[in-house]
């Protein structure tokens, strides 16, 4: 007999959470796809196409990037919350697997990863850092892994270190010891 897993995103029991959307706040700190942490800084009315909205304006945690999300949208485009403490420990338990698959096409992986990344997920993003770290150091990255690499490993660590309220060196430090494990 065949067993589902369903895995529940870590923000659903969010206080913030009412069912139709997540309320953020000024001053909360978030997670934009592609992006990793931001914060919130200001919220902003503005006229375009002839309506007016609400938007949320974030300043990422690197480089130098102000981003401007319409408020009701925020969830469509996948920002979120960050991880709670207590789900870094099942995080870091995904970094330490080894027995990994993985398409050998360079291609199909590089577009799998690419996959994984736009989710916004921060278990697909480490999953991404995880096997491209241990691709890394069995046969080398390409220039584009290698890239890829880096803004993922960026994106997990600015996650990482909001949930552990560490620094970023420390998040690396806790990173990297998982991987080498």
């Amino acid at each position: 007999m065949a067993t589902l897993e369903v895995r529940i995103p870590y923000w659903a029991g969010n206080q913030k959470f009412d069912g139709v959307g997540m309320k953020f706040d000024l001053g909360d700190r978030v997670i934009y796809p592609h992006h990793g942490a931001a914060l919130i800084t200001a919220r902003e009315k503005r006229k375009a196409f002839g309506e007016e909205r609400e938007y949320l304006v974030l300043e990422t945690a690197h480089g130098d990037l102000t981003l401007s999300v319409p408020a009701d949208m925020a969830d469509s485009v996948g920002m979120r919350p960050p991880i709670d403490e207590d789900d870094v420990e099942d995080l870091f338990e995904l970094l330490a697997k080894k027995d990994i698959r993985e398409p050998a096409n360079w291609s199909r992986r590089f577009k799998n990863h690419q996959e994984k990344l736009k989710s916004g997920d921060i278990y697909q993003v480490a999953e991404v850092v995880r096997n491209l770290a241990l691709r890394e150091s069995a046969k080398g990255l390409s220039a584009g892994e290698k890239s890829m690499l880096d803004k993922s490993r960026q994106i997990l660590i600015s996650e990482l270190s909001i949930s552990m309220d560490v620094t970023e060196d420390e998040a690396l430090e806790h990173v990297e010891t998982r991987l080498a494990g």
